[in-house]
C-alpha cells in the first residue's frame, strides 16, 4: 500500500502537525488501497467559511471539509480527494474540549478521510458506523476515543 499525502499550508498558524504526522494518520485510515493520493489543505477561518458556504450552504468556518474526487475510469487517477482543515477552529475546539491538540488534528484528518471513503453521519446508524471506524483508527494510533 502506498499513500501519498500532499500538505498545503495556506495559513501560518503554529503549531501545526508535521507532514509526517499527516502521512502516518492517513496510512492508518487507508488500509485497503494499493496506491492513493490525498491533498490536505490547512486554511484560515475566511477560506473555511467561504468553502463551507459555497459547497455546503452553511455559514461560518468549520473544522474539516472533504471533497471526494471521482474520476472517469479512463483517467486512472489515484487521487482520493481533498481535505480542508481550518487550523484555528481545530485549535479552538481542542482547547474548549480539553483535548490534546495533536489528537484532535489526527481525528479531523481521519474523519475527513472517512468522508472521502463514503462514510457519513447524517443518520444515527451511519454516525455509529463512522464513529466506530474513527475510534478504531484513533486507538490503533495510540490516541484516546475522540467521542469521550
Amino acid at each position: 500500500m502506498t499513500v501519498r499525502v500532499f500538505v498545503q499550508h495556506a495559513v501560518g498558524v503554529e503549531p501545526l502537525p508535521k507532514p509526517a504526522d499527516f502521512q502516518t494518520w492517513a496510512e492508518a485510515a487507508i488500509v485497503d488501497d494499493t496506491e492513493v493520493e490525498l491533498v490536505v489543505r490547512i486554511v484560515d477561518r475566511a477560506e473555511s467559511a467561504q468553502l463551507n458556504q459555497t459547497y455546503r450552504g452553511k455559514s461560518g468556518p468549520t473544522n474539516v471539509l472533504s471533497f471526494p474526487f471521482d474520476p472517469p475510469p479512463q483517467l486512472g487517477s489515484r487521487l482520493l480527494g481533498d481535505i480542508v482543515i481550518c487550523a484555528s477552529v481545530v485549535a479552538d475546539e481542542a482547547r474548549i474540549q480539553a483535548k490534546d491538540p495533536r489528537s484532535h488534528w489526527a481525528h479531523m484528518l481521519i474523519h475527513g478521510i472517512l468522508h472521502l471513503r463514503g462514510y457519513e453521519h447524517e443518520t444515527e446508524r451511519d454516525a455509529v458506523e463512522m464513529e466506530t471506524h474513527e475510534i478504531k483508527i484513533m486507538t490503533a494510533l495510540g490516541f484516546a476515543n475522540p467521542y469521550q
